[in-house]
C-alpha cells in the first residue's frame, strides 16, 4: 500500500515517535581537550549553504506503538543518528571553547576531526579577524565550551541538521561570566560516518 494517505499517516507516526522520544538523545559534553577557540559573537554567521531535507521536530531513540521500526521510513539507522548527533556534539563543545593564546591555526586544529577542511578554514578566518582577535588577547579571554543537542531541525538521506545550544563559561581579566547562544548545525555523510559543514546561528523565529 504506497498511497498519499499511507505516506501522510506514516509521516505522522515518525514525528509522534520524534516527539515523544526526543528527550533522549546526547547528554551534554564538555570538550575534553585543550582550550581552543569559540564561537564569541564575531562569528556567528552562517559559513555554508545548508541543504535543504524534510523538516522533523524532535530527535531520539525512535520506536513505534508494537515494535514497529520507525526507522524503516528513515534515511539513517539508529546507529547512524547517534553517530550524526555524537559528531555534532563534540565540534559544538570544540567550537566554544578557546584561548587568547591560542593562534587560528591551533583552534582550527581541535574542529578538524569532525569539520570539513573548507568549514574549518572559514572558522580560522573569522577568529583571526584583526579587531576579534585583538580584543580577545587584550582581555586575555579563556572560554569553557559545552554543547546539548535540543532537536533535529531537517534531515535527507545523506545530511542532519540539529539546533544545538552552545554555552561557553568565560574568564578574563574583567572577570568570570557565562553566555549561551542557540545554533543551527548540519553535518554530510552516512552510516556512521559524519562531518560538520555548516554552522549559523539559530534565527528568532526557529523552535
Amino acid at each position: 500500500m504506497d498511497s498519499p494517505l499511507w505516506r501522510r499517516v506514516a509521516f505522522a507516526v515518525i514525528v509522534c515517535a520524534l516527539v515523544a522520544l526526543g528527550a533522549y538523545l546526547i547528554r551534554p559534553a564538555t570538550h575534553p581537550g585543550r582550550l581552543s577557540a569559540g564561537p564569541p559573537a564575531d562569528h556567528r554567521r552562517a559559513v555554508t549553504s545548508t541543504p535543504n531535507p524534510a523538516r522533523s521536530p524532535a530527535a531520539g531513540t525512535l520506536s513505534a506503538p508494537g515494535n514497529a521500526d520507525i526507522y524503516q521510513w528513515l534515511p539513517f539507522t539508529q546507529a547512524g543518528l547517534a553517530a550524526a548527533a555524537a559528531t555534532v556534539t563534540r565540534f559544538s563543545a570544540a567550537y566554544g571553547t578557546y584561548s587568547y593564546t591560542e593562534s587560528a591555526a591551533a583552534y582550527g586544529a581541535s574542529l578538524q576531526p569532525v569539520a570539513s577542511a573548507s568549514l574549518v578554514q572559514q572558522i580560522e578566518a573569522a577568529y583571526a579577524t584583526p579587531g576579534v582577535a585583538s580584543a580577545r588577547a587584550g582581555g586575555k579571554q579563556v572560554s569553557a565550551g559545552s554543547a546539548t543537542i535540543d532537536s533535529i531541525e531537517a534531515f535527507g538521506p545523506t545530511s542532519l541538521t540539529f539546533y544545538v545550544q552552545v554555552v561557553q563559561r568565560l574568564t578574563a581579566t574583567a572577570g568570570a561570566s557565562q553566555q549561551s547562544a542557540r545554533y543551527s548545525i548540519t553535518v554530510t555523510g552516512g552510516g556512521t560516518s559524519w562531518q560538520v559543514t555548516s554552522i549559523e546561528l539559530a534565527t528568532v523565529g526557529n523552535s
